[in-house]
């Protein structure tokens, strides 16, 4: 690549441009056709005094005159590359010499500088003729030294690359005289230096070379074939050797433009004349058509100013006996008004700040037109009632400037109309629209869409479940209306409010982090923040208040009887009760609230289904008949209570009912119960118990657990004939304590009962419970017997055997106490019970 400032006389007046305008400077560079992508063209940062920074800084930018852009500058170096590879044949046919032209536009102040960029030719191309094969009807007798013009070679180079010279094949009768032309070219002749003589050769055949100078030296070759022909001794002459015409540009196809003719004195076929083009360009060849008979020369392509000013055509004149002469037709192109102006953006600030303030550079573009003379002036404008104007450069260069405020809230973009027009007698105009978009400040705060936010939640939620919504509207635009959501610190049970709710920061849905009880938690509130991704960010808030909805989640709790997996408590009903007789009363609670809360009382299982009721509502057991005599002793009921939510929940209660003959006569038939039904009622328990432990002994500890409780037995009993049968009652009892599922028998359980003569009522404490083991001894305190126990009950033997103890030991205290069986005063009674298997009561 080389670098040359044109020293031509025009550069004064460039000069003088450069000290009153934008232009500074024109510059010439050189690059060789068919070079890859991206090959340096040149450095600028030399040529335009500037370094790197300032480049950047000033925005630099190429911009081609052409309609591609073949150059591309690199604003980070400084350096102009190729952007594609580039052929010259192609771009600028035989146009020499073949010139792009750019020019670099810097901003800050606005200047532009020319760039001519030559491609020089490379060897590329071989020479070709346009036939094979050439034919020359020669007559004889043709005088020594006659010549005759030969087809030029076409090569596509240029220069020395072109065609330099032409040879010929060795031969007696003709040489070939080259002969150069002020364009450069070269054209070659045959030049008759021996007689023909038909009778002796009627065909030569000679080879026609074309050379071009380059190293290696590229040829083409043609053959000539001279034909030999008898005398025809006169040329066809044309009436004048030049014609000069004046054609107008897109004149239509068909359009006669000149005539040639020529004249030959000879008669018959000598006299024959034929006109052709001779030597023509392809351009030539496509634009204008010869009409051989007549010599009319008319238009047959598209005629265009811009691409040929002027065409040279070689007309060749031919008679029957193939003389020739030849003549030159000078075609002058005269342009007309047919480019409309081309608008070429070269930059734009899209978008463009709302707080841009008056003659800000929104765009910077050049006006250009193909025509030439006041076809080619160009003047442009800009559409009314916008906040822009025109300010016109040099070179036809405009800026587009703000002349007032801008407003995007009024106007978020414009759509500007950039017209331009032509000097033409027949004005020619283009417009082109450009879009400016403009750019918002952040302004506006975040808007909730409520005032206030409530939402629900059911309780025992699925972690990550949606609560709802909120949502932000931020009026500005872009970043700065793009509103992110967030949690601010607070405490909801004293636990951090972001352990049960989250937001997401885009959408504004907020989850449940955890599962919530309504037990625990009511309702909590949560301070959601709105920031807008403005600069500084814009913020609001708003309290959300999480309503927790409460689920028939917790079945009813029996507070009362206690239903704590133990044997359940013995109520007492003396046998002369009458209907509606006030029994207990099942005391429940939900922890549920509202309906979900609502509790039902309901028997499910009794005894003697007759025999008692159930409140629905407040859970009172009462008798439904008067009690006989033929009524069970033992009545178990089995009390359900239910919920009234959706599904019910419901739990049962379990009461056991002893029915007495009186309250006044503690010592009677209450201990007299028939042994049948007692047996028979604990020989079935008993047996279930038996049978249940048995199998399970048996498939799970087999030989080794039975003989383990053999051994558990015999030190049982041992232990029993050796200690005391007696055992402290009261605030002093030892607590002992057993699993409730362990064994087949059931708990023990101590109960106090003070009950009033001739009473109906009673008044019942429970203690706690024992195991179930019975043992008898005198009793230490107040001079009582008490019935106690401390050996396993293992069958109806044993039972009997106790039993009978029991009613000893009430005959003798009943003898010592005063006024006897009948007396009237308040009688303790101390119960130890083995319920469900075995009912134990002793009276103090």
């Amino acid at each position: 690549m080389e670098l040359h400032l044109n020293n031509m006389p025009g550069w004064s007046f460039f000069f003088c441009l450069c000290f009153c305008g934008a232009i500074c400077e024109s510059f010439h560079y050189s690059v060789p056709e068919e070079k890859k992508s991206g090959s340096l063209v040149a450095n600028i940062l030399k040529d335009l005094k500037v370094d790197v920074k300032e480049l950047l800084a000033r925005r630099a930018r190429l911009v081609s005159k052409s309609t591609k852009q073949y150059f591309q500058l690199d604003p980070h170096s400084g350096k102009v590359l190729l952007k594609d590879k580039i052929d010259r044949e192609a771009l600028c046919g035989q146009k020499d010499p073949c010139i792009l032209l750019s020019e670099i536009v810097l901003e800050n102040p606005l200047q532009v500088h020319r760039i001519e960029v030559e491609i020089e030719d490379v060897n590329d191309n071989s020479p070709q003729f346009s036939k094979k094969e050439f034919v020359f009807e020669i007559p004889e007798q043709v005088p020594m030294n006659t010549r005759f013009p030969l087809e030029r070679a076409q090569d596509s180079d240029k220069g020395k690359n072109g065609v330099q010279n032409y040879t010929l094949s060795p031969n007696d009768h003709f040489r070939l005289d080259v002969q150069s032309h002020s364009d450069g070219s070269n054209s070659a002749e045959l030049v008759l230096q021996k007689q023909l003589d038909r009778e002796e050769k009627a065909e030569l055949f000679l080879i026609l070379s074309a050379v071009d100078g380059a190293t290696p030296k590229r040829t083409g070759t043609a053959q000539i074939i001279v034909k030999v022909l008898d005398n025809n001794d006169n040329f066809p002459q044309f009436g004048d050797s030049v014609y000069k015409v004046k054609l107008k540009e897109n004149t239509p196809s068909g359009t006669l433009v000149t005539k040639v003719e020529a004249t030959d004195r000879d008669f018959g076929s000598n006299g024959a004349i034929t006109y052709s083009f001779s030597q023509a360009p392809e351009n030539v060849l496509k634009a204008f058509n010869l009409n051989k008979h007549t010599g009319d020369l008319t238009v047959a392509g598209t005629i265009d100013y811009e691409e040929d000013k002027s065409y040279e055509i070689s007309v060749k004149a031919t008679d029957g006996g193939g003389l020739s002469d030849y003549s030159k037709v000078i075609v002058e192109v005269e342009d007309m008004n047919d480019n409309a102006p081309e608008v070429t953006l070269t930059s734009l600030t899209s978008p463009l700040p709302e707080d841009s303030t008056p003659d800000t550079i929104v765009a910077i573009f050049s006006v250009t037109d193909q025509d030439s003379g006041d076809n080619g002036r160009t003047s442009c404008t800009v559409g009314t009632n916008l906040p822009f104007m025109l300010r016109a450069s040099e070179n036809n260069y405009y800026q587009l400037v703000t002349q007032q405020p801008l407003d995007r809230e009024r106007v978020p973009e414009y759509n500007i109309a950039l017209t331009a027009t032509d000097w033409g007698s027949l004005r020619l105009s283009s417009t082109r629209i450009i879009n400016v978009q403009i750019s918002d400040i952040n302004d506006n705060v975040p808007v909730f869409e409520k005032q206030t936010y409530e939402m629900q939640l059911w309780e025992n939620n699925i972690p990550g479940l949606l609560i709802g919504l909120v949502q932000a509207k931020d009026l500005d635009k872009d970043k700065n209306a793009k509103v992110s959501y967030s949690l601010l610190p607070g405490k909801v049970s004293d636990q951090p409010v972001t352990s049960y709710v989250s937001i997401n920061s885009e959408t504004g849905n907020l989850y449940a982090i955890r599962s919530v009880d309504y037990e625990q938690v009511k309702d909590f509130h949560v301070t959601v923040r709105a920031v807008d991704g403005g600069s500084p960010p814009l913020t609001s808030e708003i309290v959300v208040r999480v309503i927790i909805m409460d689920e028939n989640d917790n079945a009813p709790f029996i507070l009362y009887p206690l239903q704590n997996g133990t044997s359940p408590s013995n109520d007492l009903v003396p046998r002369g009760a009458e209907a509606g007789y006030l029994v207990t009363k099942v005391v429940a609670v939900d922890r549920d609230s509202g309906q979900n809360s609502w509790l039902s009382y309901e028997l499910l299982k009794a005894t003697e289904p007759g025999l008692f009721s159930v409140g629905a509502q407040n859970g009172e057991v009462k008798t439904m008949r008067p009690i006989n005599k033929r009524d069970t002793i033992k009545q178990k009921l089995i009390i359900g209570v239910r919920d009234n939510g959706h599904p019910p929940q419901s739990t049962s209660a379990t009461l056991s009912i002893l029915l007495v003959d009186g309250f006044s006569d503690p010592y009677m038939k209450m201990v007299e119960i028939p042994k049948r039904d007692v047996v028979g009622e604990e020989d079935r328990t008993l047996t279930m118990y038996l049978v249940i432990c048995l199998a399970v002994i048996s498939s799970i500890f087999l030989v080794s657990m039975l003989a383990f409780v053999a051994i558990k037995i015999h030190k049982r009993r041992s232990s029993i004939e050796s200690s005391a049968l007696n055992f402290p009652v009261g605030p002093n009892f030892p607590e002992n304590c057993g699993d409730a599922d362990g064994g087949s028998l059931s708990r023990a359980y101590n109960y106090e009962v003070c009950l009033a003569g001739g009473s109906l009522s009673s008044e019942f404490r429970f203690l706690r419970p024992l195991f179930p083991v019975i043992s008898l001894e005198p009793a230490q305190s107040q001079g009582a017997h008490i019935l106690s126990g401390s050996h396993e009950v293992p069958s109806n033997e044993v039972e009997g055997h106790v039993l009978s103890q029991a009613r000893g030991a009430a005959s003798e205290d009943a003898a010592a106490r005063p006024g006897g069986p009948g007396g009237t005063g308040n009688q303790p009674i101390t119960a130890n019970a083995n319920l469900g298997q075995n009912d134990w009561l002793s009276y103090q």
